[in-house]
């Protein structure tokens, strides 16, 4: 097993990724939500030239705010600075998307945003439609330098529905998804099956990556204790975030696990015109406590959302999941605690395994 951090990117705070490198992690994937974040890829170029041996790369790049091309020039960009250190993590952009009232990726357009994006980093040249026009490119005079497209740089698709996780096994080299959103590792890993049975590809190496999460837990800590929600509460609830936007477009019932907080988080969202509600439900994502949404981090939602426990449990819990299949996983801290909680997990489980 392997585990990665998600850094919420500040631009003046990227020590956090050499911190981590220190510690033993051996993924940095820097989150890109350009309406709350710092930019991803000035992030990125900072790390690499901060750290030696940690892979870093995008936690994840999104699809639609960017062109296939300059998505492909950017990581590549970066793969000039950290030689095979370098992967692309690409998603279809449920939050960033929604932060700027908008639907995230239709999986047909991310299916062919994929192919052109593998295609240049491949170093071939591809077939790419803009506005209507089609026309041959491809990544030129690689021989200057002016980005690296060897060592080949690693796809990770980013999945939570079970289309996105068939595309990852289509065009894909690994899988980003959510536990325990997801029911098993074996569940995900079954729908990657089929996406590569119909393209024929082979699924050796591919890489399983889980974004959660996970709360280490002191003996005989309720879930809900103050500092569980002061410090894991901004990821927790940023599940609850997404359940309501989507719910507020969609309808339906929200999820079993929910229904306990989810009048009363309704009810602080009431007075919210609808015209700039989505900017509310998001606006402290993975960042900081809500003092409105404290009392809503119930131990119920925790055990629905995170992967919580004490250390030997945590031990326990993660050993299943690489029995699983799993290869890695991946936190996203709030930033107020980042380098605190990095090194908590690190040292009181990580060491043990």
């Amino acid at each position: 097993m392997q585990f990665g951090v998600c850094i919420s990117n500040k631009i003046d705070e990227t020590g956090i990724a050499a911190y981590a490198e220190n510690l033993g992690y051996s993924h940095a994937w820097v989150t890109d939500t350009q309406m709350i974040f710092s930019d991803c890829w000035a992030t990125l170029a900072l790390v690499a030239r901060q750290t030696r041996t940690i892979k870093i790369g995008t936690g994840v790049a999104i699809a639609p705010t960017r062109l296939a091309p300059v998505t492909a020039n950017a990581i590549a960009t970066i793969n000039q600075l950290a030689p095979g250190r370098t992967f692309l993590g690409i998603g279809t952009g449920n939050t960033a998307m929604r932060l700027m009232g908008q639907p995230p990726m239709k999986i047909g357009e991310f299916a062919e945003y994929l192919r052109v994006v593998r295609g240049l980093l491949d170093g071939k040249r591809v077939d790419y439609t803009y506005q209507g026009r089609t026309a041959p490119i491809e990544l030129m005079m690689r021989e200057f330098g002016f980005y690296a497209i060897e060592p080949r740089i690693p796809m990770y698709v980013s999945g939570f529905g079970p289309r996105a996780m068939e595309l990852a096994g289509e065009a894909g080299d690994g899988l980003v998804f959510s536990i325990p959103r997801v029911p098993t590792v074996a569940d995900a890993l079954q729908h990657v099956r089929e996406g590569a049975a119909r393209s024929a590809r082979s699924l050796k190496d591919f890489h399983t990556c889980a974004l959660t999460s996970v709360i280490v837990q002191e003996l005989g800590e309720a879930l809900n204790s103050d500092r569980i929600v002061r410090e894991y509460g901004p990821g927790i609830m940023a599940s609850v975030h997404y359940a309501y936007d989507k719910w507020m477009r969609a309808g339906g019932d929200p999820p079993p696990f929910m229904r306990s907080i989810w009048e009363r988080y309704c009810a602080l969202l009431k007075d919210v015109p609808l015209a700039i509600r989505h900017l509310r439900i998001h606006d402290s994502h993975y960042t900081y406590m809500r003092e409105d949404e404290a009392a809503l981090v119930t131990p119920e939602l925790v055990r629905a959302v995170a992967l919580a426990g004490t250390p030997t449990e945590l031990v326990e819990i993660i050993g299943d999941l690489a029995r699983q299949g799993l290869s890695q996983i991946m936190f996203l801290p709030s930033v107020v605690n980042q380098y605190r909680m990095v090194e908590t997990f690190a040292r009181q489980v990580m060491a043990r395994l």
